[in-house]
């Protein structure tokens, strides 16, 4: 970058002031990741608009960490943003209006401009497009009181959550010893305001065999959630996807993950919606999955995150399996739109990206025409509805 540029961003851009971390917290904002030095006290030149911010600090000794906390931000130009680590606490807390002024001040003067780390720009396009769709409205809808999003909060979701294999392994991952430092003791709170998405479609004038069509398809099911909860605004939707990703991925939330299933599950059962009434919205979507995959899902940490102690879900081979949820529903889905005699060229252009995407990160035969793999125990699987007295 030139240093006009440079100073351009730097007056305009956003500054992150983030006193008094411990040294060797690990504290990551969106795709970038850092391990706190001695002199470090914040970010600077951050480009205004949406952004995640997230950090687990280390014991005595740095062997263990607390749990993942994180927070969502909207910022706006040349804003500055404070928070002091609070030591008993063990968590970043805002300041008073007047002390927030005055280190905001100090800022603009340039003051704290040694100790500032600068924003990773190259790694900026790869944010952008996990957080197409993640607007202030979304943020403010979905963010629980005190804006905080940490698996220490999540008991109850320990205790219910898991449905399948794949998700006891992960919550075992997340209680493993990298994160067995827990954090002082705080009272259970509301977690993330999330849209609550049924499992399945229920009627009581429809036939059996209707039933099961209907929930083998749920277009239907998507249709009354589109309108019912999101006011039929297909970006809110996709927004929440996103917003639970980035929480579940970088914030390492166990409530996060369920509802991103969630709606994967429901986006990626749809047969009729993605040809015909919906088509736009499954092509931003099957974009939203594509980065999420291509960003999140990776075999191996590559060699600048090779010494994270606890920033990371490093997820383990389960998620290449075949019998994660996400292999039967990618491979129905998209046999569904590469197969249809008639589809939209840009629809038909991203399946194509994300199947050779999954086959490729993942290592799944999509063609295989064997028998699919179905989890009795996952709640999203298929609704078959048995039918008295059928021969």
């Amino acid at each position: 970058m030139d240093p006009e540029a440079a100073t351009e961003l730097a007056r305009k851009g956003v500054t992150l002031l983030l006193l008094d971390v411990p040294q060797h917290t690990i504290l990551g904002l969106d795709t970038q990741v850092f391990s706190v030095g001695p002199r470090f006290k914040g970010i600077k030149m951050v480009p205004p608009g949406p952004h995640f911010v997230y950090y687990c600090s280390p014991s005595r000794h740095g062997s263990e960490f607390a749990p993942t906390v994180g927070f969502f931000l909207t910022t706006h130009p040349s804003e500055v943003v404070v928070r002091k680590w609070h030591a008993q606490e063990e968590r970043l807390v805002k300041l008073s209006e007047e002390e927030e002024i005055r280190y905001s001040e100090a800022v603009k003067r340039f003051e704290f401009d040694d100790h500032l780390g600068p924003y990773n720009l190259d790694s900026f396009g790869d944010w952008k497009q996990l957080s197409s769709y993640l607007s202030q409205s979304v943020i403010e809808h979905l963010e629980p009181i005190g804006g905080e999003i940490t698996i220490a909060l999540e008991t109850s979701w320990m205790d219910r959550a898991p449905q399948t294999d794949m998700e006891r392994r992960l919550m075992e991952q997340l209680r493993e010893d990298k994160f067995a430092k827990m954090s002082p003791a705080q009272p259970e709170r509301r977690g993330c305001y999330y849209t609550t998405i049924p499992a399945s479609v229920k009627h009581k004038n429809i036939s059996a065999n209707e039933l099961t069509l209907v929930n083998l398809d749920r277009t239907s099911l998507l249709e009354s959630v589109l309108a019912k909860s999101y006011q039929d605004q297909e970006d809110f939707l996709l927004g929440e996807l996103q917003f639970s990703f980035i929480a579940f991925m970088m914030g390492q939330s166990l409530e996060a993950f369920m509802q991103w299933k969630a709606l994967v599950s429901l986006l990626l059962s749809c047969s009729e919606a993605p040809l015909h009434a919906r088509t736009q919205m499954f092509v931003k979507f099957i974009r939203v999955i594509y980065y999420q995959f291509k960003h999140g899902f990776q075999r191996t940490h590559d060699s600048r995150s090779s010494e994270d102690k606890g920033n990371s879900l490093f997820l383990d081979e389960a998620w290449f399996s075949r019998d994660i949820f996400l292999y039967r529903l990618s491979k129905d889905f998209l046999t569904v739109i590469l197969e249809a005699p008639v589809v939209d060229g840009d629809l038909l252009s991203w399946a194509r990206k994300l199947k050779t995407l999954l086959e490729t990160t993942f290592g799944w035969d999509l063609e295989n025409s064997a028998a699919n793999l179905i989890d009795e125990d996952d709640e999203f699987a298929p609704v078959v509805v048995e039918m008295d007295g059928s021969s």
